[in-house]
């Protein structure tokens, strides 16, 4: 009983957190200096005020701001996002069309933190203050350090530029059909099509992409799991297992690594969400068609439904993420939840 009124409790604070977005978000994007009707109205009409007061009408900007807000939020509950001003199309139609490239993007990064990460957190813990250590350190406080925008172009120029390794931006090679929409993922609709010039096509262009934006939630994975399993290799319980004559391997693997990665794991939920909201500057440079790019568009465009759209999504992205860190570490660890 217990755990469930420990999750109902993280739902309900779930739903405030939620609320108080989306009253930052509107208040935000009423807050704004320009006009988004100016993307609307033709320069012909742009001194109409009969035309001005009909879009006006139909977006319903002649309501007050509360009513607006209220209006807004029945909308939501209906899982109505509104209509982007600049394309008159549901924003939330656009959404499914753009999260897909994302979350795909945002998977392979987190495929590569882990991959890289967990084997240099696990190196400079066993090889604490010697040479291994100092080198695991140093490639995670520059994969934490260096900037998104600047390691991105510079991948560009070294990989694709001078040596011609990998292709340029973009999520296909030019003038290959996509698969078959079925998930939006171009690498399991390519596994599903039995595509493999389409998947292959998808793997060296996510590539560069992957890594740049993966760097990041590399070097806290690689330090996360050097701290904890430090401190899980001087526990009681594994001086025991070596005092059994366990062999190294079997003592870190098998005892220290089991319990260091529980801090981890935790820290996993809200790397990928920061991911997720991390990668406009990616997707911006490598021209992914995913959230992060049309997020730009529809700024410049100063299209106030769209905006709103992309702000809810990543703010509910990192609200499930963190529900699900927090239920997950109530389940492992009965202290949280009874505290």
């Amino acid at each position: 009983m217990g755990l469930w009124r420990y999750i109902l409790r993280r739902l309900g604070l779930a739903v405030v957190v939620l609320l108080i977005v989306s009253v930052a978000t509107f208040s935000l994007a009423q807050a704004i200096p320009g006009d988004p009707l100016d993307a609307r109205i033709s320069e012909r009409q742009a001194d109409n005020p009969r035309v001005r007061a009909a879009l006006e009408r139909r977006w319903g900007l002649d309501e007050p701001v509360p009513v607006q807000y209220v209006v807004y939020v029945r909308n939501l509950l209906r899982g109505d996002l509104g209509e982007s001003i600049d394309k008159s199309r549901p924003v939330a139609d656009e959404l499914r069309k753009f999260v897909p490239a994302t979350v795909e993007l945002t998977l392979f990064a987190m495929l590569f933190a882990l991959g890289v990460g967990v084997p240099l957190g696990i190196v400079a813990a066993i090889f604490q203050n010697r040479w291994p250590d100092h080198l695991a350190r140093f490639v995670s406080l520059i994969g934490t350090s260096v900037p998104v925008f600047w390691l991105g172009l510079l991948a560009l120029y070294v990989f694709w530029v001078r040596l011609g390794w990998l292709p340029g931006p973009g999520r296909l090679d030019v003038g290959m059909t996509q698969p078959p929409l079925v998930t939006g993922l171009v690498s399991l609709d390519a596994i599903l099509d039995r595509d493999g010039a389409a998947f292959r096509s998808l793997l060296r262009h996510v590539a560069m992409p992957a890594v740049v934006l993966g760097s990041f939630a590399m070097g806290i994975v690689a330090r996360m799991l050097r701290s904890s399993l430090l401190v899980a290799l001087s526990d009681d319980y594994v001086r025991t297992a070596r005092a059994k004559g366990l062999v190294e391997r079997r003592v870190v693997m098998g005892h220290a690594l089991r319990n260091a990665l529980i801090p981890t794991v935790t820290v996993l939920g809200l790397t990928f969400a920061s991911l997720l909201a991390g990668a406009v500057l990616t997707e911006t440079i490598f021209s992914w068609p995913g959230v992060g790019s049309y997020a730009v568009t529809r700024a410049v465009k100063l299209d106030y439904p769209a905006l709103l759209g992309v702000t809810l999504f990543i703010a509910f992205a990192y609200i499930v993420f963190n529900l699900v860190v927090d239920i997950a570490y109530g389940i492992l660890d009965p202290r949280i939840r009874i505290g």
